[in-house]
């Protein structure tokens, strides 16, 4: 457990946390005017390796071997150069800070941190935090690693839940939900949609699995995992009756078959550690997949809800009629396909920057 501490004054900015993995929905901006909820769990704290927010650069101000050295292997539009390792918290769990009112980057609903820093240290007026909650981005508070410290906090150090224990008390992650808009005249708005969190998990699996086919066609298992990523494969890849096949391993499945190149794998939500297999010596690539989404894909719940008496509360969704499923096809977050997609070495293969060059007629196509 750490609790974080100004750098200038030392006053105490947040209730004690414990680190975890860093959500892969972190950077993913999710349609338009939509009400996301916040991104990390109250009294954890997770560390952002990429910068957030201004002074910005574009790319060909850039030297491409400084944006290598910085893990970018493909041309983006513009590359930030606030501070790397900030780390991210909820808001709820800030202390002794105030907003700058006049730094909200480019808001529409709420800052968007797009202008660095606008939370200061009460204490000492010292800019320390980044609030962000504006329309279609994860709510979140990040904390200058060149500005807060953080400290060793009384209390019990827990060791990281094993595979075994996770398996047992994590919650899966459904792949529909009702997504939040900003309300009108009448309340609140609801739709009913893929979750945000499915789609951001996609975008970066999705990178994976097409490194992982080196230009091949590639199988995955039917069912919801080939709504999720088969139609995305087969338009982006080569079609060839010889297909390299994935499939879902990980703690508790059974060993995949010999011969299996591609495996379907859990990411420790605590650790940021990708699941591997006992045996090593059966090489296949392993594609992360958050642990709620993985979970969800190896033992899917479809249980229609229990019907419960009385009146339904003001504002609640209901439940009768039954919710819609989603009106579309399953998309792939484009952003964190991209995001991902340029800090991979191999994007420098000619075939992987085909489709980085065609990001916008794939997306035209349906696949993100």
């Amino acid at each position: 457990m750490f609790v974080f501490v100004c750098a200038g004054c030392g006053a105490e900015l947040t209730i004690p946390l414990s680190q975890v993995s860093l959500p892969v929905h972190a950077r993913q901006q999710y349609g338009n005017g939509v009400q996301l909820p916040v991104l990390m769990e109250t009294g954890t704290f997770a560390v952002d390796p990429d910068p957030w927010g201004g002074p910005w650069r574009l790319w060909d101000e850039i030297d491409p071997g400084e944006a290598e050295a910085r893990g970018i292997y493909a041309p983006v539009h513009a590359l930030s150069d606030s501070t790397i390792g900030a780390s991210v918290i909820a808001p709820g769990d800030i202390r002794g800070t105030r907003l700058i009112p006049e730094k909200r980057g480019g808001a529409c609903c709420g800052p968007d941190g797009a202008d660095g820093p606008n939370m200061v240290c009460e204490t000492c007026n010292l800019p320390v935090a980044t609030r962000v909650d504006d329309c279609s981005l994860w709510q979140m508070v990040r904390l200058g690693s060149d500005v807060v410290h953080r400290v060793p906090a009384e209390g019990i150090h827990a060791a990281p839940l094993s595979w075994a224990e996770l398996a047992e008390t994590e919650e899966k992650t459904p792949p529909f939900e009702p997504i939040a808009t900003w309300g009108g005249r009448l309340g609140p708005n609801h739709y009913w949609s893929w979750s945000p969190r499915w789609e951001a998990a996609a975008g970066q699996a999705l990178v994976h699995l097409l490194i992982a086919a080196q230009g091949q066609p590639v199988k995955v298992p039917d069912g919801l995992t080939a709504d999720v990523f088969q139609r995305a494969l087969d338009g982006l890849l080569p079609a060839d009756s010889l297909k390299r096949r994935a499939v879902l391993a990980g703690p508790g499945q059974p060993s995949p078959d010999t011969g299996i190149d591609i495996l379907l794998v859990p990411v420790h939500p605590q650790t940021g550690r990708t699941w591997t297999p006992a045996d090593p010596t059966a090489p296949a690539y392993l594609v992360p997949l958050p642990l709620g989404v993985w979970l969800w894909l190896v033992s899917p719940e479809w249980n229609l809800p229990v019907p419960a008496s009385g009146r339904t509360a003001q504002n609640v969704l209901r439940d009768d009629p039954l919710p819609l499923l989603p009106n579309r096809l399953f998309r792939a977050d484009r952003g964190t396909f991209q995001h991902t997609l340029v800090r991979q070495p191999a994007v420098r293969s000619p075939w992987l920057r085909t489709i980085l060059a065609n990001l916008t007629q794939s997306t035209s196509a349906g696949f993100f």
